[in-house]
């Protein structure tokens, strides 16, 4: 299957001003080179959901603008659907939807409703299918009764999800979404994943997602994409990432009443290492072969109250690929 997005040997780099005097800004200026993404490739297939993620200035935002064509690369070779996407093709456009998650893409003086008209001319909707579109959507979205409100007089969560219809209103293959959960409360976050896994699944439309909610992750995407200092230190499968570190647990134990965190902290290190510490109870990271032994000695302990046993998140298994690149 050919690929609906390839990329090869991506770069993108910045001049950054270097501080000076004030007259010396003015008259000679000096630059370093800083680079947000450096020499990275992969490819999507379609009909893939895929997570690009990373910290803060490891070069993930910088990624998607130039798969979008908004920022142009420094070097190396972008093809989206078969097109340069900084040549803004209109056959590449027409299949692309792009949702930013501090950004609007509607006219806020509009009415969801009347920005969706006009999106229906620019991408000629049929309008059968234009209606039909919009009832299912807002219907799953819960926003059916908000679309005819001015823009600007909705809520955040409400903009939001009237954001996601106009992404997909006119059927975009590709879908690039960045942050799109942001600042929303639970329910407006729960009803944007499933709706997302819903076009991905029943149909067909590409995701690519960048987001630090790792439930954003875990419901939407199958695969994952994490660049770390502008290179690209992991792809694979979601359930590989979380297969990879499988051997590891978390216990937590919670006590009835104040614990001496000198005696506990020696007690567990013969488990683990422990990765949080309360007044009233421990979790500890153990090997899953230590599992059974660490569990009988602390049922013998005093004042135990409870114990609950879990696979690693998923944040913690991302940092520890982040710290790992940092310290090679």
């Amino acid at each position: 299957m050919k690929p609906v997005i390839k990329v090869k040997n991506l770069r993108k780099s910045f001049p950054v001003p270097i501080r000076q005097s004030f007259l010396k800004r003015i008259f000679t200026p000096k630059f370093e080179e800083v680079v947000a993404v450096n020499n990275i490739s992969f490819s999507i297939e379609a009909g893939e959901s895929v997570a690009l993620l990373g910290p803060n200035g490891a070069g993930k935002t910088t990624t998607m603008k130039m798969l979008t064509g908004i920022l142009y690369p420094t070097s190396g070779e972008i093809a989206v659907l078969g097109y340069e996407p900084t040549k803004r093709n209109t056959e590449m456009l027409r299949n692309i939807g792009f949702v930013m998650g501090n950004k609007s893409t509607l006219s806020m003086d509009l009415s969801p409703m009347q920005n969706y008209e006009i999106n229906k001319v620019i991408y000629n909707v049929d309008t059968v299918n234009f209606y039909n579109t919009i009832r299912e959507l807002s219907e799953i979205l819960e926003v059916d009764g908000h679309l005819n409100k001015q823009t600007r007089k909705l809520s955040l969560g409400q903009r939001m999800k009237a954001e996601m219809i106009n992404s997909i209103l006119h059927r975009p293959k590709i879908l690039f979404l960045d942050e799109p959960t942001i600042g929303l409360d639970i329910s407006s976050q729960n009803n944007i994943r499933t709706f997302l896994r819903k076009v991905n699944k029943e149909v067909g439309t590409t995701i690519i997602l960048t987001s630090h909610n790792m439930e954003d992750i875990e419901q939407v995407s199958d695969r994952v994409i994490i660049i770390n200092q502008g290179q690209l230190v992991y792809d694979h499968s979601l359930e590989m990432l979380k297969r990879t570190f499988s051997t590891k647990k978390y216990i937590k134990v919670i006590f009835s009443g104040k614990i001496n965190a000198t005696e506990i902290t020696k007690k567990f290190a013969t488990f683990g290492a422990i990765v949080e510490k309360r007044h009233d109870a421990v979790v500890v990271e153990i090997d899953k072969m230590n599992q059974s032994n660490a569990i009988s000695a602390i049922i013998n302990m005093e004042n135990v109250q409870d114990i609950d046993i879990e696979g690693i998140p998923l944040n913690k298994i991302i940092e520890t690929i982040f710290k790992k690149k940092i310290d090679n």
